[in-house]
């Protein structure tokens, strides 16, 4: 079970980290920017260590890969002021659609 906490874990620091990029200003603000590569970093080491404790490459990328997409969607709707549609709505869905299914088809 430690490998799903390595993988929260990433997710986490995935999601922080590219809910930073827009206060970096194109990378040219150095404590933003040092933040955010810092959390890119911490998140591929904890993917890693998620991936050697037994996760699947690719039940783990996909995983990391869509609730990071569906965070930072709400996280732009709730915080960063993006407008929130239908399709962006039904995409979300169907990228979690497409882990939940990954996960429920035995991959893990």
């Amino acid at each position: 079970m430690v490998m799903y906490l390595y993988l929260a874990g990433a997710i986490v620091s995935e999601v922080v980290a590219t809910s930073l990029l827009k206060s970096t200003d194109g990378f040219s603000k150095l404590l933003p920017t040092l933040v955010c590569l810092a959390g890119y970093g911490l998140s591929f080491v904890l993917l890693a260590q998620g991936i050697a404790r037994g996760l699947q490459v690719g039940v783990a990328y996909a995983i990391w890969a869509g609730a990071g997409t569906a965070l930072i969607a709400a996280i732009g709707v709730l915080f960063l002021n993006e407008p929130v549609s239908a399709a962006k709505v039904a995409g979300v869905a169907l990228v979690i659609g497409g882990v939940v299914t990954l996960n429920l088809s035995g991959a893990h």
